[in-house]
């Protein structure tokens, strides 16, 4: 009897889970809101690491293009306090456990990976209901409407999916980040080294990268309440970056330049986070992966790895239980649980080691372990 499978968005997870089954013979239906792979802007690069990203990758049969896409040596670091002062300095790396990759290039060989058929692009989900035998029906802006025997969401902080399994929502963590990108002839290599540059306080930070092609990118991180953050009038970018830029007085210079320089569109981000140990009552025929399942801030460096591991072992979980999708799932969410929550709490712990009163001391002693 052939089961059918949707996956709710087409992000490292979702499409990870779509190509071992590929591999492995199963056909999945992915849904995505975005109208087309070049919709939006991808963002940075992603560190892969070696014992969840890359062996997601190694399951996926695609470790050796992945190593063709990496970056090395891009995984420099530099703390440097408030007033420029070089805390923390460590080269990048040739060969690195936690490679980087640029993840519009690693969303593309996804992509590329799976039979053209496989995602429907500009589907945008409106309303999800239980129909007979533990199935679902989705219906879609566009008007179209697909039934299945397992619903997986994949689909990020604000899942459609997830009500189905829990009400718990994304918190804001109290901090938030405003999009920058300086200006080359502006910013000088001694600066920021050849990878990411902190310049971290209690309650503030600014935190650049480098690119390949000698961009700068990052953005500016503070500890405000949302109502502060939703007062700033961003019509006028330049006179919102100055609000911004006057809540670094004090700086260096060099530093702030990257604020008030900015050529960037000032795009704010509030960093929500589900609570850590979220749990939930299993259900037939519906599960999650990634931000959809355990949300939390980018401070542990394993939201996109563990979107990617929690699509690998559900596949493999899949595959072995094929005749009995609903323990599959019941099997990767005994899994999923645990991991994801000294995940979520190491993530958060992070969190206030950048921003809280010891900073940028504790960042330096977070990047010592490391070292």
């Amino acid at each position: 009897m052939r089961r059918t499978i949707a996956i709710i968005g087409a992000g490292p997870g979702g499409l990870i889970l779509a190509r071992i089954l590929h591999l492995h013979g199963i056909e999945v239906t992915i849904y995505e809101v975005e109208t087309s792979p070049t919709a939006r802007k991808q963002g940075g690069l992603l560190d892969i690491h070696e014992h969840t990203g890359q062996l997601a990758l190694k399951a996926a049969g695609l470790y050796d293009v992945f190593r063709r896409l990496v970056r090395p040596g891009e995984d420099a670091k530099r703390v440097v306090d408030k007033d420029g002062t070089i805390l923390f300095d460590r080269a990048g790396q040739t060969s690195s456990a936690r490679p980087e990759v640029d993840r519009g290039e690693l969303r593309r060989m996804l992509i590329g990976s799976l039979p053209p058929a496989t995602i429907r692009w500009g589907h945008k989900v409106t309303s999800v209901s239980p129909v007979a035998d533990g199935r679902y029906e989705i219906v879609f802006a566009n008007g179209a409407r697909s039934t299945m025997d397992l619903l997986v969401g994949a689909d990020g902080a604000w899942s459609k999916i997830r009500p189905l399994l829990t009400p718990a929502r994304p918190v804001y963590s109290g901090t938030c980040f405003i999009e920058i990108a300086c200006p080359v002839a502006n910013v000088h290599r001694v600066v920021i080294g050849t990878g990411t540059l902190m310049a971290v306080a209690p309650g503030k930070g600014i935190i650049i990268h480098r690119n390949a092609d000698g961009s700068v990118t990052g953005y500016v991180a503070l500890h405000r309440p949302e109502t502060w953050v939703r007062s700033i009038d961003f019509s006028n970018g330049r006179a919102g970056l100055d609000v911004i830029a006057r809540q670094f007085a004090g700086w260096a210079p060099h530093l702030t330049r990257c604020i008030t320089d900015s050529i960037a569109d000032p795009a704010i981000r509030l960093i929500h986070a589900l609570p850590p140990g979220l749990r939930w009552q299993h259900r037939p025929g519906v599960t999650l992966i990634g931000d959809a399942a355990h949300l939390m801030s980018p401070f542990a460096g394993e939201g996109a790895n563990l979107a990617l591991y929690d699509g690998a072992e559900l596949a493999q979980s899949l595959i072995t239980r094929l005749d009995d999708m609903n323990a599959a799932v019941a099997a990767y969410e005994a899994a999923l649980f645990p991991r994801s929550h000294e995940v979520a709490r190491r993530s958060a712990q992070n969190l206030d080691l950048f921003f809280g009163p010891d900073a940028p001391g504790s960042v330096v002693d977070l990047f010592d372990q490391f070292a």
